[in-house]
């Protein structure tokens, strides 16, 4: 939960499982720490986060009401004063009105205040081994680098089975009607056409093969108009609700969109689904995405070189993915990227 609303808290190392080694352990020593502080301090704290919301309304509402309470009843939360006229009624109410100011400009301290405690004692302390941290790094960097390998492999697959058998036809053709231009001219014209096509044919493929690099659409239009435009372009009808206020990095975006294609591509080869909906969400640093399907549902998050191309490239990002797929569906995957630039 730290976490969530602030920096990453790294976590210690679990502490040992045996009383007397457990004793003498820092990280117990701290855990303990804040305990005490938790339960004295921090619930005298949340105490106040739900009592004072509940005293601005009440104060606040109260000229909605006073005039069906019981005489000679306490008129505001504070528990003094009686409301006999329409004014004293809405004394109370700007009562609730000062109540809502200390919300405002105390709640964000109390927080910090409520939090503080467990950024500082329940992290890992600077003489934690921090070997299994660096060990997810380097798998990430691994996985990183694995995708950015499979993704020249198919780039290479694209243009070698692709555009250049295309192009080689197209000289082969040239060649030909450059042969028979003077002795058959409609032959040859008719070989002119046929290298044009395949000319047109292999300008489309290097053009897909650019967009699979890098869209020019994320560039022209931002991530909202990329993903709108995969919406429109999918087999499935697919609702799109989209709210990034600002900018995320060029490769993040790029993740972004491509672990949507995918997803929808999958949608509509598999999942039989009538519906789909797209949701992405800018704030605090995060890109948190979802696609959702009405389909059979029974994905494997597991399975499919689909999934396992999203889960790679998420990684590259150290972002996290999650797949709730149950049998009858809805499936939906959720992916949160950290949006830096």
């Amino acid at each position: 939960r730290l976490a969530r609303r602030g920096p990453e808290v790294v976590a210690p190392q679990p502490p040992p499982t045996r009383l007397r080694a457990a004793l003498v352990d820092a990280t117990t020593h701290r855990e303990l720490r804040w305990l005490v502080r938790h339960s004295t301090l921090g619930l005298l704290l949340g105490l106040l986060g739900v009592l004072l919301p509940i005293t601005a309304v009440r104060d606040t509402a109260f000229p909605l009401y006073w005039t069906f309470m019981p005489e000679n009843t306490t008129a505001t939360s504070l528990g003094i004063g009686n409301a006999q006229t329409w004014p004293d009624a809405l004394a109370v109410a700007l009562l609730g009105v000062g109540w809502i100011a200390i919300i405002l400009g105390l709640a964000p301290g109390m927080a910090r205040l409520q939090s503080a405690p467990g950024r500082r004692l329940l992290a890992a302390g600077p003489d934690v081994d921090l070997s299994l941290r660096v060990a997810e790094l380097t798998a990430t960097r691994a996985a990183a680098l694995d995708a950015h390998a499979t993704e020249l492999r198919r780039i290479e697959r694209s243009l070698h089975d692709g555009a250049q058998n295309r192009l080689v036809s197209v000289a082969v053709l040239l060649g030909a009607a450059r042969r028979m231009v003077a002795r058959d001219p409609a032959g040859a014209d008719e070989l002119l056409e046929r290298a044009q096509s395949a000319a047109e044919t292999a300008l489309a493929e290097l053009r897909t093969v650019a967009r699979g690099i890098l869209p020019p659409v994320l560039a022209d239009r931002g991530l909202a108009g990329a993903l709108s435009g995969l919406a429109a372009d999918c087999a499935v009808p697919c609702r799109i609700d989209v709210d990034v206020p600002e900018r995320c990095a060029a490769s993040v975006e790029a993740t972004a969109y491509f672990v949507v294609a995918e997803a929808l591509t999958n949608i509509a080869k598999h999942s039989g689904a009538q519906h789909a909906t797209i949701t992405a969400r800018g704030s605090g640093g995060r890109l948190v995405l979802s696609v959702e399907d009405d389909g059979r549902g029974g994905a494997d998050a597991d399975g499919g070189s689909g999934l396992t191309g999203i889960r790679r490239r998420i990684a590259a990002h150290d972002g996290d993915l999650t797949l709730t797929s149950p049998p009858g569906g809805p499936t939906v995957l959720t992916v949160d990227l950290p949006c830096g630039r």
